[in-house]
């Protein structure tokens, strides 16, 4: 059985940055689902075909075969390999059946306040030459790349907002299922990200 940690919080808590950084000090592997569907189609498997035409639908991608990719890709792993999960699960039911496929040894929630995500999403703009990412507030670019940076269509509030109305009702119910099975670990995402990372390290290695 793969023994993994679970990263849980809003979307903008900054779980992916978290991830790379936990995965480089501990020596997990990111699972990210979203990656695995992309390289499921891309590599046209027969998940990736299947999940390919509700993606093109516009549709959620059902739970089986979500559940299918990384019961899959947990096969090709170590056994003794550690497992991050990177946005997953989102619901209870997700939770449950992935129970079935790992031992889950804890779950990291990075939680941080509605308003402080909107701000940071919003503010958020892109160089579409570098790819680099800026902020108004916190990362200024340099006055010579300022012109031509753009704001992509889902970073608006109402966006934002929608986005985070869906995580309260779908995910955010697991902060109370995981704490019921005396799994929750908790930290405070509004901080510097290296703060951030710092309560990280010390939620994991805290027995």
């Amino acid at each position: 059985m793969h023994g993994s940690v679970i990263l849980l919080g809003p979307p903008g808590a900054g779980k992916g940055t978290q991830a790379t950084r936990l995965s480089e000090v501990s020596g997990r592997v990111i699972l990210s689902t979203g990656d695995l569907l992309r390289a499921a189609v891309a590599n046209d498997t027969e998940l990736g075909r299947a999940a390919k035409g509700f993606m093109d639908a516009g549709e959620l991608v059902p739970d089986n075969l979500i559940l299918g990719l990384i019961g899959a890709h947990l096969a090709t792993l170590d056994p003794n390999q550690g497992i991050l999960f990177d946005g997953f699960p989102r619901t209870i039911p997700q939770a449950e059946a992935l129970t079935t496929l790992c031992q889950i040894e804890m779950v990291l929630c990075i939680e941080v306040i509605d308003d402080a995500i909107v701000e940071r999403i919003v503010g958020r703009r892109m160089d579409p030459q570098t790819g680099e990412i800026y902020h108004l507030v916190h990362k200024p670019a340099p006055p010579s790349v300022t012109d031509r940076l753009i704001q992509r269509r889902d970073d608006t509030e109402e966006t934002v907002r929608t986005r985070l109305s869906t995580y309260h009702e779908q995910t955010a119910p697991l902060v109370d299922y995981f704490s019921s099975l005396g799994l929750l670990r908790c930290v405070d995402g509004g901080q510097d990200i290296d703060q951030v990372h710092a309560d990280l390290i010390t939620a994991m290695t805290d027995e």
